[in-house]
């Protein structure tokens, strides 16, 4: 990890925003030493002051100070306030994503983290971005709950069984960046970290040109759509058509049995999927399965990634030059069953001029080429 060349043990600061945590932390810091100090003074001072000094000894009466009772209620109020609103400004800018941000899926599992580019390269315990550009995860997880978390961003997120959480982040300088994960989640937790490597634009293109991919999450997700799962035979379109209308539903309001609305989010797709009947489209009939079990979870972001993409949201891709073609990741495989995987697969055009931080390319056990 890289240190801050002025605060010994502090990461360094490679965000947009994080200088803005740092800024509220400090200032945390400084309000606690401000206070602190003075207390512990006036402490030691009226224990010598006030001692006892003969038995019995009536004390002066005390009838309090106006002005006294009010400095030290709204001093300490107006500090609250301002931490207050500057918290809820940092807030605001690290969890509100942007709409043109670059989007890529996480996966939690224990012990690994895998990633997908919307345009399809897959990465385990390593993610490459470019400088510059903001980025967007959409995150879940297969199996207990795990946190996402880039210290050097000043930003984290928990990554929670059976729902999408949300991080995004714009990297400023191009690095070597810890990745970790921050919730424990068994044995292995100390072993489930990685790292982000932000890379200049054109090193980025270079990256995504020498690492080719099985085919985008959206393309992924069309194939399971009308071969593997079968669900255009209820869902295609046409007269015959006995599924919900799925074409320009994303973010739109959708109306339930008995009345209720929904919004037609990356969750209420999801759900539809697992429990169908949980949430019954007006105008038809409970006769969906449940695919609960049947799917992974990987398989589920590409699900809802084409579902989106029937609505025109696609996903903001990465902006250069980089093609797309098979992967030596998992996939949309139901083989789910690997468990270690130290690194994902840089293939053999990652050279040191693409990417200065990484390690050399060197073979690992179990893995090949598809």
């Amino acid at each position: 990890m890289q240190t801050s060349s002025w605060v010994p043990l502090f990461p360094e600061s490679a965000s947009t925003f994080s200088w803005m945590v740092d800024a509220l932390y400090f200032y945390l810091i400084l309000i606690s030493v401000a206070f602190t100090i003075p207390i512990v003074v006036a402490i030691f001072y009226f224990a010598v002051r006030y001692r006892e000094k003969e038995k019995y000894a009536t004390p002066e009466e005390m009838h309090g100070s106006i002005v006294l009772e009010t400095v030290w209620s709204v001093i300490p109020f107006i500090i609250s306030m301002t931490i207050f609103l500057t918290g809820a400004i940092v807030y605001y800018e690290q969890y509100r994503v942007p709409d043109d941000a670059m989007e890529v899926f996480v996966v939690g599992k224990q012990w690994m983290w895998k990633m997908q580019h919307s345009t399809g390269q897959r990465e385990i315990n390593e993610l490459h971005v470019p400088v510059g550009r903001k980025v967007k995860l959409t995150m879940t997880t297969e199996d207990v709950l795990h946190d996402f978390s880039i210290p050097a961003f000043r930003t984290k997120a928990d990554v929670v069984p059976g729902r999408y959480t949300y991080l995004w982040f714009e990297a400023t300088k191009p690095g070597k960046y810890h990745l970790f994960c921050a919730e424990y989640c068994g044995l292995n937790h100390s072993g489930m970290g990685g790292w982000i490597y932000v890379m200049e634009q054109r090193d980025f293109d270079n990256w995504l040109a020498g690492n080719e991919s099985g085919g985008t999450p959206v393309q992924q997700g069309q194939d399971l759509f009308e071969n593997k799962l079968g669900c255009a035979s209820c869902h295609a379109g046409g007269a015959d058509q006995r599924g919900a209308k799925l074409e320009g539903i994303y973010n739109k309001e959708v109306k339930l049995v008995g009345g209720q609305t929904v919004i037609a989010d990356d969750a209420y797709i999801r759900n539809s999927i697992l429990n169908p009947s949980s949430q019954i489209v007006e105008g038809y009939q409970p006769i969906m399965p449940t695919f609960k079990g049947q799917v992974t979870e990987e398989q589920l972001v590409s699900l809802v990634a084409y579902i989106k993409s029937l609505s025109g949201v696609t996903g903001a891709a990465p902006t250069g030059t980089g093609t797309t073609g098979s992967s030596t990741m998992q996939g949309t495989s139901t083989n789910t069953n690997t468990t270690v995987a130290p690194r994902a697969d840089r293939g053999n055009s990652n050279t040191q001029g693409s990417n200065p931080n990484a390690p050399a390319t060197r073979p690992e056990p179990g893995r090949t080429n598809q």
